[in-house]
């Protein structure tokens, strides 16, 4: 989607002038892994519009594969609208009823492309832009399992597009519990099986099928856990001001996904993730935060030398 973002703090109604810019959970982890030297493709679908040509134009430009991408001259690119009441805290605004995006088909998708994938990324926002959406995150999961892909899944609940569909919750539990890798918050993961204690929960998904678990809680930290290599909890790194919390949850997601490709050990993934997710809030937009190897490095001997 496209984002427009108050230039002033306070309430929308006394905002007059807007900076543009570009978001969305899966184009923001696609922009994280490239900035972080690893080649991504995002797949969506945007209106034959100035908006959707600036989208595509802004994620093609930082390195990450638009070729699958759709012009739809029917329907209007998505958009939608940040208001920072206060420093640290954002509203957001969602605009995507009858979006482009909204009417993807599975037949619109080069399914021989997703093929060469190593990783699959799913998020729960793309389930509930519609039925025909709802399709496609089902078959790219059989596309996974057929073709020996790995499969992520970042529930990222929307609760405003999940509340009209009844078995909303089901549909979650279901992709989830087909992940190889899966990623909720900690509130989310109590929403769907209703506890909040880490053991309990990477146990169920576990025992489902998933193999690595990772559940973020926040500035407290991140429980993590896989089948072969056990469990353990690494703290959240302590940032002197919270700018712009969008984005961090993507941001995140990005370090685990290239720490997993790259073969590092569950821990050290979590550790990459936790180190861009501090980073990402402390700079205002959803992925201007998002750091290249030399930025990790720098913000990694600050954190050390605080720690000292």
């Amino acid at each position: 989607m496209v984002v427009f973002e108050a230039a002033v703090d306070g309430p929308l109604r006394y905002a007059s002038q807007f900076n543009k810019r570009h978001g969305g959970a899966e184009s923001n982890v696609a922009i994280g892994v490239a900035r972080l030297g690893r080649s991504a493709g995002w797949i969506s679908q945007v209106g034959d519009d100035e908006l959707g040509k600036y989208l595509v134009s802004s994620i093609r430009g930082e390195g990450v594969d638009t070729s699958c991408v759709r012009y739809d001259r029917h329907y209007p690119t998505g958009l939608y609208i940040k208001e920072k009441i206060r420093e640290g805290s954002t509203q957001v605004y969602y605009y995507r009823s009858g979006s482009a995006a909204s009417r993807m088909k599975k037949e619109d998708i080069d399914w021989n492309y997703v093929r060469q994938a190593k990783m699959i990324h799913l998020t729960g926002i793309t389930p509930f832009l519609s039925e025909s959406c709802l399709d496609i995150v089902f078959e790219a999961i059989r596309m996974a399992k057929e073709n020996g892909i790995q499969l992520s899944f970042d529930p990222n609940l929307r609760f405003k597009l999940m509340k009209h569909v009844p078995n909303a919750k089901e549909i979650v539990l279901d992709i989830a519990r087909q992940a190889d890798i899966f990623m909720p918050g900690v509130d989310e993961a109590e929403f769907l099986i209703g506890t909040s204690d880490y053991k309990q929960i990477a146990d169920y998904f576990l025992q489902a099928g998933v193999s690595k678990m990772v559940i973020k809680n926040g500035s407290s930290g991140t429980y993590y856990e896989s089948v072969d290599e056990g469990a353990g909890f690494c703290p959240s790194h302590k940032v002197e001001r919270v700018t712009d919390p969008v984005g961090a949850g993507d941001g995140f997601a990005a370090g685990l996904l290239v720490g997993l490709l790259e073969q590092k050990p569950l821990k050290e993934a979590v550790e990459l993730g936790a180190i861009i997710g501090a980073m990402v809030v402390t700079v205002k937009g959803d992925v201007e935060g998002l750091p290249d190897r030399a930025s990790i490095e720098s913000f990694s001997m600050n954190q050390r030398d605080i720690l000292r």
